[in-house]
């Protein structure tokens, strides 16, 4: 039997370590079924993405940057060190993201294709003029339904659409649905200035990485995502 003064060493050291033991998420209190208007559950992927798609309304849009970087060496050719710009527009490229407004649809309508209003003025429609690859990123976090936990958590969605983004044909219907999605969604897009002439894009997807619970990314197919049967109550606008 260890001595008086040896157990109290340990009795000390094991409250020290509960007292600084980090917090378990909450993981108890996420529902298994959603209720109405709801995050889907974590065995519905296709819900989940449709779900993080209607109820967001930014998002992080990633391209080539390449003739971006390109200027950027140009202009100050001391500071970036040179001008000789040898950046593919592949993959390989370092990838430029900006934060961008978007809509998949009016509010209880989502349709699941995010449309964008930009302007050349910004790199991002520019750069997406010259290499339409591109990839689009949500997060649950902004929605406030992830609580306490890090939006790094796996608990706490994430969704990247890959694919190419697309000019929209300003005089076709198409244009017409999606400046309705876009206006209704951010209504201080319509005043915005017409000389800096704002053009409608969409994403075309063709790759789909969702991450809503352990076990890593889910599997899902545009096909699958574009046709999911919604449920009108849990993709309705909150």
């Amino acid at each position: 039997m260890l001595p008086p003064a040896h157990l109290l060493v340990v009795a000390v050291g094991a409250a020290l370590l509960l007292a600084f033991r980090p917090p378990l998420p909450a993981l108890a209190a996420r529902p298994i079924v959603a209720a109405a208007g709801g995050k889907p559950a974590p065995t519905e992927a296709a819900a989940t993405a449709r779900w993080l798609a209607a109820q967001n309304t930014w998002g992080v849009l990633r391209l080539s940057p390449s003739q971006f970087l390109c200027r950027l060496l140009a202009r100050d050719p001391l500071l970036f060190g040179g001008t000789d710009c040898t950046i593919s527009s592949d993959l390989s490229g370092a990838p430029f993201g900006n934060v961008v407004s978007y809509s998949d649809g009016v509010p209880g309508e989502s349709h699941g294709i995010p449309y964008f209003y930009l302007t050349t003025l910004d790199p991002t429609a520019r750069d997406a003029l010259e290499d339409e690859r591109t990839s689009f990123t949500l997060s649950e976090f902004p929605l406030g339904t992830c609580g306490k936990i890090d939006p790094e958590n796996p608990t706490c969605a994430k969704l990247t659409l890959t694919g190419k983004l697309k000019l929209i044909d300003p005089q076709s219907s198409e244009a017409d649905l999606a400046k309705e999605a876009l206006f209704t969604k951010h209504p201080e897009m319509e005043g915005w200035p017409k000389n800096h002439h704002f053009q409608i894009f969409k994403l075309e997807i063709k790759n789909i990485f969702l991450i809503d619970w352990f076990g890593g990314p889910k599997p899902i197919s545009p096909t699958e995502y574009l046709e999911y049967e919604k449920n009108r109550a849990l993709l309705k606008s909150s």
